[in-house]
């Protein structure tokens, strides 16, 4: 007998329970919105720390500025959080604020498809459907692994896995080791594996700026003073807010600044690296901040091992047992670890789908839009958080994150009092926004600082990246400027 039940409505549904969605969460329910869901494919919530747990996972910002301003945690055991002390932060952060009930682990999205008749969204997930009034995606952008295309990539007999899959029944001791990339995950695990392994071969494309880290623990006395001084624990955060902000001035204001902190990058290859070869090999050749730069202060001292050689000759191809160079050199291995970074358009953004019929990624496809990273024409009753030009080069995602919560938040408030069934952004708001934000990349060290990497966009624009200061963007977020959408009672 068919089964005609109408499907499960909710007011709200959000996609992720990473820091996005369970910061959504706290303040969606502080505001009076109870009747909401979280979906979260894993089982477990967390996002990206809940994903990732290779050897020396942790985070690149300080843990007092990449945590909730609103659940300050005095007892960080170390200046940079590691990935476990993270995820914890964020079940206890969740439970505190009682949210986990509204989080259903193990569901997949499967599509969200906007009903313009019905004015809500029908939303297929691997447990059943669902129907809201608003659907709000938090979903991670580093949330599913990119290989490497490289010929005879499927013929290697031994084991091989993505740092976001990594192999704990795999036994490294021993092992012939080859680590393709060098981004900001191969520079935590490396360090960690290379005393363990036989050999290491690192294939690097391009050099990395390594910045120090100056990660130390914290002393018990510093965590009883935050406990009883929390004004304490905010001019810290305060303090390292500054500092990271500071990064700006390269980014976007003059790359004559780039200098100061190109010096601590060369100053940190002078003093961990002995050989004047594998020094040069390590020096990259692009003003920093074009890409990414990483702090550490183990991953050079690790590259300098004996077991360790870099080889930048590019890869030929994969052989069963072994890779070849593009030089003709062929370097025996066992196991291939893919330190290659993240897709930059999750799977989920194609199975959401607005008025049109064109999802999201059909969308980041023509070219990166939103309006404030928060809100897509095309897309009603729908808000995102960290979308283009939502995130920042000079900041934690966390501040950029709780300035979205409060703008959605407060979106949300302001409809609930109008009795609006219906909310978009206007295109015109929308592409003025998105011109500005590309006049202001212009002249950005992301565009003109001799490098590729997934800041740009394969035509060379910016990939997402919001070219002023967090402070102003937080400033333009901080409260729903309804004039900007089209609301319908």
């Amino acid at each position: 007998m068919m089964n005609d039940r109408a499907p499960e409505h909710h007011s709200i549904v959000v996609l992720g329970a990473g820091f996005g969605g369970i910061g959504l969460a706290i303040k969606l329910r502080e505001a009076g919105f109870d009747d909401l869901v979280l979906l979260e494919r894993a089982d477990d919530l967390g996002g990206t720390w809940q994903a990732n747990t290779y050897p020396g996972c942790a985070c690149d910002v300080p843990s007092q500025l990449y945590s909730y301003s609103f659940a300050p945690n005095p007892d960080w055991s170390r200046t940079y959080g590691k990935q476990r002390e993270i995820l914890e932060y964020l079940r206890r952060v969740a439970t505190d604020h009682d949210v986990v009930r509204h989080i259903r682990l193990g569901t997949e999205l499967t599509e969200a498809r906007w009903d313009e008749a019905a004015h809500l969204w029908r939303i297929q997930t691997s447990r059943g459907p669902l129907t809201a009034d608003f659907f709000i995606s938090a979903a991670g952008v580093f949330a599913e692994a990119k290989y490497p295309e490289l010929p005879g990539i499927d013929t290697f007999e031994g084991t091989a896995f993505h740092s976001l899959h990594w192999d704990h029944e795999h036994d490294l001791t021993g092992a012939q080791v080859a680590v393709i990339g060098t981004g900001a995950s191969a520079v935590q695990f490396v360090p960690e594996i290379a005393p363990r392994v036989a050999t290491l071969t690192v294939f690097q494309r391009s050099a990395p700026w390594i910045v120090p880290r100056m990660d130390r623990p914290t002393l018990g006395v510093e965590r009883t003073l935050l406990r009883r001084l929390p004004l304490a624990q905010k001019a810290i955060r305060g303090t390292w807010y500054t500092l990271i902000e500071g990064f700006g001035l390269v980014g976007f204001v003059d790359n004559r600044f780039r200098h100061p902190y190109e010096m601590l990058g060369r100053l940190q290859l002078l003093r961990q690296i002995r050989d004047p070869e594998l020094r040069r090999k390590a020096t990259p050749d692009y003003i920093i901040g074009c890409k990414r730069a990483i702090f550490s202060d183990a991953y050079l001292p690790a590259l300098d091992r004996e077991n360790v050689e870099v080889v930048t000759d590019g890869i030929a191809e994969v052989r069963p047992h072994s890779v070849r160079t593009r030089a003709g050199v062929e370097i025996p291995v066992d196991t291939i670890i893919y330190g290659t970074g993240f897709t930059p358009i999750p799977s989920a953004f194609e199975r959401i789908i607005g008025r049109d019929d064109l999802s999201i990624a059909d969308l980041y496809h023509t070219r990166p839009q939103t309006y404030l990273g928060a809100a897509m024409a095309g897309f009603p009753n729908f808000f995102c958080t960290l979308g283009p030009f939502g995130a920042a080069g000079n900041q934690s995602a966390i501040f950029m994150l709780e300035s979205q919560i409060a703008y959605i938040v407060d979106a949300l408030q302001t409809l609930r009092a109008r009795g609006a069934r219906r909310v978009e952004v206007r295109q015109e708001t929308q592409d003025a926004f998105v011109e500005e934000m590309a006049r202001r990349s212009a002249d950005t060290v992301w565009l003109t600082g001799g490098c590729q990497s997934y800041y740009t966009t394969p035509d060379g624009g910016n990939a997402g990246l919001y070219p002023n200061w967090s402070f102003e963007y937080r400033r333009r977020t901080k409260q729903f400027d309804a004039e900007s959408y089209e609301v319908t009672r």
